[in-house]
């Protein structure tokens, strides 16, 4: 085997998962939440690995939960350590070779997974600054994972790295230059993990070479966002200096002209942590229709309810608008790709969002696109100039590839 370690790290949580890279089969999984109150949990999940491949469904074996208090991520490793020592697959059996973390801002400084040392502790640090809420907590996994696993290496992947191929006039936003350099404004994108595995994925099954495809890559979750790849390169993204541009998303607006903030800031007195939780956490599907789950807005559509309706219209728009610019991006369009929760699990959405680009070559396959089988799979039909593809993303497995890479190097 071939054991690699991926953490997820959040401020009172994290996720993670021991991945065997010689079958790329998940050996086991497990969530480490309530970090810090006075009772924490943990789960972790034990697979049949030995029965799986890298795109075979995941059997459960056996699941482990218990509630303990934990006082910080450094106490948090040591319960998942114990876990596994206590459900396995043993870590003294089976010891990760190299430890990969998700890291969600690079700023312009990484473009490549990166192998953590103190300086680049220093400079996840200091680009907290652009990702106040996820960094910080990102670090903090970094932190307690390299005291926890102090012989092995530790790389970070981080979700802008694939985007730093936009060209200047895709990520430069179009304000006084001098304060644009000051302050670090500029496009970065997000979601490039799952980009760059689901483009990667297209292209193998499809039987080309990325380096020869024009692909659009919808990552629709909660989070969304849509990305154009000319040849395996990340040219225009949705998601900017934040997550919260682009896609209209289950609680972030999306694009909105900034003059509304003005608006409501005059009008209404809104502060700026009030307008921040209003377009982060208030807005998106949840403040038009009062819900973020695509189930719901679809039941509350088949039951008359118009907001829900209407909201359901306003998200399609969006992904139509992007698609056509996407498209004129490009010249033109070789595979789609849909993936995450929404983009795997929602046929109405994909269908919805494609069917005014029949012009493009673009035709869906109705029963294919309605069908319940998982995995990756055609929704075209076979006279469709355009692929369009449903790819379940991996960005677990991502990091490992991309963490193994540098370990080895």
């Amino acid at each position: 085997m071939i054991p690699v370690l991926v953490v997820n790290s959040g401020s009172s949580s994290f996720k993670y998962q021991l991945i065997d890279m010689q079958t790329e089969a998940t050996l086991a999984s497990g969530l480490v939440e309530r970090i810090g109150e006075d009772i924490g949990r943990a789960k972790h999940t034990v697979y049949p690995a030995a029965a799986l491949g890298a795109n075979a469904p995941a059997v459960v074996d056996a699941s482990y939960v218990q509630e303990i208090p934990i006082a910080d991520h450094t106490a948090g490793f040591q319960v998942m350590i114990d876990a596994f020592a206590a459900n396995g697959p043993a870590l003294a059996d089976h010891p990760p070779i190299a430890v990969g973390h998700r890291v969600v801002h690079g700023g312009a400084r990484f473009f490549e997974p990166t192998l953590i040392t103190p300086l680049v502790e220093i400079n996840i640090s200091d680009l907290s600054v652009l990702a106040p809420l996820h960094n910080p907590a990102n670090l903090a996994g970094i932190v307690a994972a390299r005291e926890a696993f102090a012989d092995v290496p530790h790389v970070a992947v981080f979700d802008t790295a694939f985007h730093q191929t936009l060209p200047p006039a895709a990520y430069t936003y179009a304000i006084d230059r001098k304060l644009a350099a000051t302050h670090r404004i500029r496009r970065y994108g997000f979601h490039g993990t799952s980009h760059k595995f689901v483009s990667e994925a297209a292209a193998a099954f499809v039987g080309r070479p990325n380096s020869e495809l024009r692909q659009i890559v919808f990552h629709l979750g909660n989070g969304a966002s849509v990305t154009a790849i000319d040849r395996g390169h990340s040219v225009e993204t949705s998601m900017g200096l934040t997550p919260l541009e682009g896609l209209v998303m289950g609680t972030r607006s999306g694009d909105l002209d900034p003059a509304v903030l003005f608006h409501l800031a005059r009008r209404e007195g809104m502060t700026i942590d009030e307008l921040d939780d209003l377009l982060n956490k208030r807005s998106g599907l949840i403040g038009m229709a009062g819900m973020s789950d695509h189930r719901d807005l679809k039941a509350a559509i088949e039951d008359g309810d118009r907001h829900a309706l209407l909201a359901y219209e306003v998200y399609v728009h969006r992904l139509r608008a992007y698609a056509g610019a996407y498209l004129a991006q490009l010249g033109g369009v070789d595979v789609i790709s849909f993936t995450a929760g929404v983009g795997e699990n929602a046929p109405l959405v994909r269908s919805s969002a494609l069917e005014t680009l029949g012009f493009a070559g673009i035709e869906i396959d109705s029963e294919r696109n309605l069908s319940p089988e998982r995995g990756t799979r055609v929704i075209s039909t076979d006279a469709s100039p355009v692929t369009v593809l449903v790819v379940p993303t991996d960005e677990e497995l991502e990091i490992a590839r991309q963490t193994l890479s540098v370990a080895r190097s």
